[in-house]
């Protein structure tokens, strides 16, 4: 039987060659990189606050593009991720939330396959009877690993759970997690929208177009959006947006407060986490926006939205 094989919205698979890879290696082994800085974790972390609460709003940073989100009730978290480490990387920074600290999650939200955003242990290590929202082509995955109640969406595709409305919505990535498997399930972000705050979770992305048009779409309040695994841009520039493009990203989608995310954790590209922060900071500077719609969340900081 043969697969859907996804692509971006230009019809483009993103699909780097072996020579570009083995190209990247090569200098890989050339760069010395300072990777000394470590995410601080949070002073006063909020976990028994966090357990408890089903009234406020919430959004608590547990590392890279993990988030535990709480809004209108709902306990939701986002490409949770508790690994210790990734390929043969140890992971960087410890999560900031730890499972037994977490309280019964209601809602998962998947933003594609890649092993640094859907790892089956951390989903198993979850408390409670979450559903399992997923991009297109990953339902049978998940419930042959017996992950249920699970539904799986395309690009625009919605649902409303508990007076919160997920879309799933674009971005241009690709997936893989076997050798035969690429491209053979969607990527994207979600719109988390609630009775008086909407989140948007980014996923992982390249720039495109496609954000103005998120933009167009949503009042946002609080925009996910990554900043790292950028270097080296010519080999990551069609997967990963860099921290100039993630301002301009913040731009586009005409968000209130721009959290940043997918840094600090894994050492998925050339980048340190320090060069992303200077990076960034050093562009919103430079576009001139105000300093107090910048929130960088320590690990396990929690924003009471």
């Amino acid at each position: 039987m043969k697969r859907t094989r996804y692509t971006n919205p230009d019809g483009d698979r993103n699909l780097n060659s072996f020579k570009k890879l083995m190209r990247w290696q090569k200098e890989r082994r050339k760069k010395t990189k300072d990777l000394s800085y470590t995410i601080p974790q949070a002073a006063d972390k909020m976990e028994a606050y966090l357990r408890r609460n089903r009234e406020d709003c919430t959004i608590t940073w547990i590392g890279h593009s993990s988030f535990l989100i709480q809004l209108n009730g709902l306990n939701i978290v986002t490409d949770i991720v508790w690994a210790r480490r990734m390929g043969m990387e140890v992971r960087l920074s410890e999560p900031g939330l730890s499972p037994e600290h977490m309280p019964e999650i209601d809602v998962v939200l998947i933003s594609h396959s890649h092993y640094d955003h859907l790892d089956i242990p951390s989903l198993k290590k979850l408390k409670g009877n979450p559903i399992y929202l997923v991009p297109i082509g990953l339902k049978r995955y998940f419930e042959k690993k017996k992950f249920t109640p699970v539904k799986e969406f395309a690009w625009w595709e919605s649902i409303s759970i508990q007076e919160v409305h997920f879309t799933f919505v674009p971005a241009r990535h690709w997936t893989r997690r076997t050798l035969t498997d690429t491209n053979t399930s969607h990527w994207g972000g979600w719109m988390i929208e609630g009775n008086e705050k909407t989140i948007y979770f980014a996923g992982d992305s390249g720039y495109f177009d496609g954000f103005k048009e998120i933009g167009g779409k949503f009042s946002i309040d609080y925009a996910l959006i990554p900043i790292g695994a950028y270097e080296p841009e010519w080999f990551m520039a069609p997967q990963h947006i860099n921290p100039e493009e993630a301002v301009q990203v913040f731009l586009d989608v005409k968000a209130k407060s721009f959290i940043p995310m997918h840094y600090g954790a894994f050492r998925l590209a050339d980048d340190t986490p320090k060069e992303a922060i200077d990076r960034l900071m050093n562009a919103w500077e430079k576009e001139g926006i105000e300093k107090s719609h910048l929130l960088f969340l320590q690990l396990g900081e929690t924003l009471e939205c």
